[in-house]
């Protein structure tokens, strides 16, 4: 039977915890942890990002997290707390659900970049 969008970002929500920023926050501070912005490089380019957080577009999630392929990304360890984020929420959702498939097994989806900006956390400028 077909989901809807809204119906894949529920289901997504349901397995990966929403934090907010000030969580967020700690969880950076406290280290270990990989900030990962999923929205595309427009997005990126127009408003900046989370002080060092890799960029990946949802696109390529999987193709940069698993370490079995080629184009793997060493960044994503799955010894790490993972944040993900993007411009509302959703797209983080799904990209947290896929990285738990994938093995990540602490994973939190940060929400939108605004609350982020919005709140005082620290942003970068490509």
């Amino acid at each position: 039977m077909a989901r809807s969008v809204k119906e894949l970002v529920e289901a997504a929500n349901a397995v990966v915890p929403r934090i907010t920023p000030a969580e967020a926050q700690e969880r950076i501070v406290a280290g270990n942890v990989l900030v990962v912005d999923v929205r595309d490089a427009p997005e990126v380019q127009q408003s900046g990002k989370v002080a060092g957080a890799v960029h990946v577009p949802r696109g390529m999630l999987e193709f940069r997290a698993d370490p079995s392929v080629p184009s793997h990304d060493p960044q994503f360890d799955k010894n790490k707390t993972v944040i993900v984020y993007c411009a509302s929420g959703g797209r983080s959702a799904l990209a947290g659900q896929a990285l738990k498939e994938l093995g990540y097994n602490e994973v939190y989806n940060l929400g939108g970049f605004k609350d982020w900006a919005d709140s005082g956390g620290a942003v970068e400028r490509a």
